[in-house]
């Protein structure tokens, strides 16, 4: 039996949907097949690569990546983390596919100090772990 395929989507797949994807994999093992991409490809920030850094994950070998229609169609869970990519998300004609929102800050329009950019980048990073546990405990 195959294993259920999450699609993690953002507005640029640099940040959020990088984390959630890693953060699934990490937790979740092998249960679930894992991806993520954006409305467009903005590159892998290397803020979020250094908070996951922090958190132990390794994120370094991810890759920027646009929705894949065929992807999104065969997916059983399209989990999108902005409201953007949610508004902006395209049709899905598989009528088995399961859409959420969980919508998180984008930690890259955060201002201020570099230490309290990276202090948003931690609290988006932890808030997006502890979705992903209670998606574990209770699968939704």
């Amino acid at each position: 039996m195959s294993k259920p395929l999450i699609y993690f989507l953002c507005t640029g797949n640099s940040c959020r949907s990088q984390i959630a994807d890693a953060w699934l994999k990490a937790l979740g093992g092998d249960r679930y097949e894992v991806k993520s991409a954006g409305l467009e490809a903005h590159g892998l920030n290397p803020r979020a690569v250094q908070v996951m850094s922090e958190a132990g994950i390794d994120i370094t070998d991810h890759t920027s990546d646009v929705i894949d229609p065929e992807i999104l169609n065969r997916a059983d869970y399209v989990i999108t983390l902005c409201g953007h990519a949610d508004e902006h998300c395209p049709v899905i004609s598989n009528p088995n596919v399961v859409k959420w929102h969980w919508g998180f800050d984008d930690p890259a329009k955060a201002v201020g100090t570099e230490e309290e950019i990276m202090t948003q980048f931690r609290d988006v990073r932890d808030a997006i772990k502890a979705r992903i546990e209670k998606f574990l405990v209770d699968g939704k």
